[in-house]
């Protein structure tokens, strides 16, 4: 695809490409509730009002493809070709969990877009413009804290286009006189996790639980070639997915294998790039959130690689027992929160009818069985979150719900998993996305330890 498509052909397929990702994962613009394309529309608006160039209106609409889908770098490249890929590339978030917080994350992320190049830092432009109307219009409190941020960015986007630096600039004047100028104090932790780390052993249990596998367990062993080598002459046993490729004995960099290739391994190295990196004992949250980025990601072990970790290894039993713990974890949670309050709560009423008779039928039956449970251990797991956003807002902190409606909707995300977990279905392909959401939170969780 990435062969042919040109010009208004190759913005449209951006457009259509981003409007279903996004909306796969059902995601909406935090304040209105939009369809989250409205937001990819108006920065391709913007970066089309300044250029024709059709690699960067693609970008405009592809910006938050890999930050916020299960769609990877990799897959960028391959369907629209090596231009789009570095602009979408540069435009991605590299900062990670554990970097620290707020600040040091942006801090990491606001580096990454001073390398960038001009054509990519124009269209951040075009991002920031959107965004701070959006929010400043909505937030005002958390208005104050991006247009600090985004004064720092744009200190640094020095290559970006100039008449739209002054349509940037006179935004964030216009908000800054509107809502004030002063950011928010950033806590050094996040404050949803402190106060889950406040409550009873089980909430931290879902924090410390982050850490029981590493890449280590699941990682697969790197096939790898000299840079010398032709490719007609290997012949890798077992159909690799990926092969390394060495350089004074060395593995430098890796290739997809590929039937119709010629040459030799050198010619189609593609290097690590420092985000497909990471160290044996890195967790598999870690793991996850590189995976949302990259199709492979490479496990240094005495600062070599040695081996690798595609999504077709998240499917295996260590990583089907992590997420099953953690969700295990989450219902304990869930239901001593509930239990807690009582005779004053009557959660019945916050359920409905039929959900409430199911319940019972499942009593009766443990009771025949002779294994008598309460009513409320006989809910499903999706009842139980439901009734606690009924009272209280801590499990929103959890499923990273920007509201209860969406809450609701990632409730049913989360027992889908659940369902394809215990009857060991394809939990990648149609649940990566809650996946990515549950890692993201245990690191949030595992930092704030």
């Amino acid at each position: 695809m990435a062969d042919v498509l040109d010009g208004a052909a190759l913005v449209d397929a951006a457009q259509a490409f981003a409007t279903l990702a996004h909306q796969q994962v059902g995601q909406l613009r935090k304040y209105t509730g939009q369809p989250y394309s409205e937001h990819l529309r108006r920065v391709a608006e913007i970066v089309a009002s300044v250029t024709d160039d059709p690699a960067m209106q693609a970008a405009a609409w592809l910006h938050d493809v890999v930050e916020d889908t299960p769609v990877t770098i990799e897959e960028i490249g391959r369907t629209f070709g090596p231009a789009v890929r570095e602009l979408v590339d540069a435009l991605t978030d590299v900062s990670r969990s554990q970097d620290g917080n707020r600040a040091a994350r942006k801090a990491i992320d606001r580096a990454h877009l001073a390398r960038a190049p001009a054509r990519a830092q124009t269209v951040k432009l075009a991002d920031l413009i959107d965004n701070c109307q959006d929010i400043c219009k909505h937030d005002a409190g958390f208005g104050r804290l991006f247009l600090s941020e985004m004064s720092d960015l744009l200190d640094v986007l020095t290559e970006a286009d100039p008449k739209l630096m002054q349509r940037a600039r006179k935004t964030l004047e216009k908000w800054r006189t509107r809502v004030g100028g002063a950011g928010l104090p950033e806590p050094d932790k996040d404050p949803a996790a402190t106060e889950l780390l406040a409550l009873p052993r089980a909430h931290r249990t879902l924090a410390m639980f982050a850490r029981f596998f590493t890449a280590a367990d699941i990682a697969e062993p790197l096939l790898s070639f000299d840079t010398g080598t032709a490719v007609a002459t290997a012949d890798p046993a077992g159909a690799p997915e990926i092969l390394g490729v060495r350089e004074r004995g060395v593995v430098r960099g890796y290739v997809r294998p590929d039937p119709a290739a010629t040459g030799t391994f050198g010619d189609g190295m593609q290097a690590f790039a420092p985000s497909q990196q990471l160290a044996a004992d890195a967790t598999l949250s870690e793991v996850v959130l590189a995976l949302t980025r990259h199709d492979h990601v490479f496990i240094l072990e005495h600062d070599q690689v040695t081996s690798f970790v595609g999504r077709r290894q998240m499917q295996g039993p260590e990583v089907r027992m992590w997420l099953f713990g953690i969700i295990t974890g989450l219902e304990l949670m869930v239901t001593e929160g509930i239990r807690s309050r009582g005779q004053s709560l009557d959660w019945s009423a916050l359920i409905g009818p039929a959900r409430l008779e199911k319940a019972r039928a499942m009593q009766a039956m443990r009771a025949e069985a002779g294994r008598p449970a309460a009513l409320l251990d006989c809910l499903q797991l999706s009842d139980k979150l439901r009734i606690a956003l009924s009272i209280d807002d801590t499990p929103r902190a959890v499923i990273r719900g920007n509201s209860k409606a969406e809450s609701q909707r990632l409730i049913r995300d989360l027992e889908n998993l659940r369902n394809g977990l215990a009857h060991a279905q394809d939990i990648v392909s149609h649940d990566w996305a809650q996946i990515a959401r549950l890692a993201r939170r245990l690191e949030e969780l595992a930092r704030a330890l």
